[in-house]
């Protein structure tokens, strides 16, 4: 989808949402893009990235966003979306129709303090960074549930939200690295040179803000680990115990039937013939028993 025209202080700006091929041809024989920065733009696979084309004047902003695959459940990858300054004209490309990318455009619209493509731009990124602290918080609360329901009773299912929020850290925690690295080199780039202190203020504000969210994420990454490294040693522990009382159980059952086929056998035994055999094997097999509990208590097996 191409959205009609807008301007940012006499700036036009292209909205293109989930664009197809045919809208792909418009762009080229419109608006002059090359089919390859179309094909890279809206590459879904693609990393954070600014590249700057010397001959064309062209420069193209490549940045990660928060994209759920399922709110309920926490799960979450990154997808990209991109930015493109062609011929004195700002494209943006959402080709994950991210919810996000679409509130921090019109969010950046509205601002009467943006008086600047270039203030857009920054603040759009300030946006979709903060995008991200929400997540972090639904995932903080969703941290402290599991922490207690697995302490109480394990689940399978409160184990397979523990997976979720993993994943969820690692696809977020590795988008808010790379898009604050990126953040961190933009100013010492072409976007950043002849900058005037407005510009410079919101560089700063965009890199204090990945700052955050990137310690946010990275302390909830290391609680959830450790989380699922006590898990795992409960689980082995119980596990160990469970293996010890089954041993333990099936050595007790062992004496019993260990007595009474010897005294099953079709040939004259000790004591055999007395009236009340049964009751002495009896006797034999729970000292036995007895005896082998005081061994495995006094080696501490028990």
């Amino acid at each position: 989808m191409i959205k009609p025209e807008k301007t940012i202080n006499g700036t036009k700006w292209i909205e293109t949402i989930q664009i197809n091929a045919e809208e792909r041809a418009t762009l080229e024989d419109q608006y002059g893009i090359d089919e390859d920065i179309i094909e890279y733009v809206t590459d879904n696979d693609e990393s954070t990235n600014y590249v700057y084309d010397i001959n064309e004047d062209d420069q193209l902003f490549i940045f990660l966003a928060p994209y759920a695959l399922d709110k309920d459940a926490l799960r979450y990858i990154t997808q990209p979306f991109g930015m493109l300054l062609h011929k004195g004209v700002l494209f943006t490309f959402n080709q994950s129709d991210i919810p996000e990318i679409n509130t921090a455009l019109y969010s950046a619209l509205d601002n009467p303090e943006v008086k600047s493509v270039d203030a857009f731009i920054l603040e759009t990124l300030f946006t979709v960074v903060d995008s991200f602290i929400p997540i972090s918080r639904a995932i903080t609360k969703k941290r402290n549930y599991l922490d207690k329901m697995l302490n109480r009773k394990t689940k399978n299912s409160d184990l397979v939200s523990l997976s979720y929020l993993q994943q969820t850290l690692t696809f977020l925690s590795s988008a808010v690295q790379t898009n604050l690295s990126e953040l961190d080199r933009l100013p010492k780039t072409h976007f950043g040179v002849g900058a005037d202190q407005d510009k410079i203020d919101l560089f700063e504000d965009v890199q204090i803000e990945g700052e955050q969210v990137q310690r946010m994420f990275e302390i909830e990454t290391l609680v959830v680990d450790r989380i699922d490294h006590t898990f795992n040693s409960l689980a082995n522990n119980n596990l160990n115990d469970t293996m010890k009382f089954l041993t333990i159980w099936s050595l007790t059952m062992a004496v019993p039937t260990i007595i009474t086929g010897f005294y099953g056998m079709n040939v004259k035994l000790p004591l055999a013939g007395m009236q009340y055999a049964w009751m002495l094997t009896l006797g034999i097999s729970v000292a036995l028993i007895v005896a082998m509990l005081i061994m495995l208590k006094v080696w501490r097996k028990m």
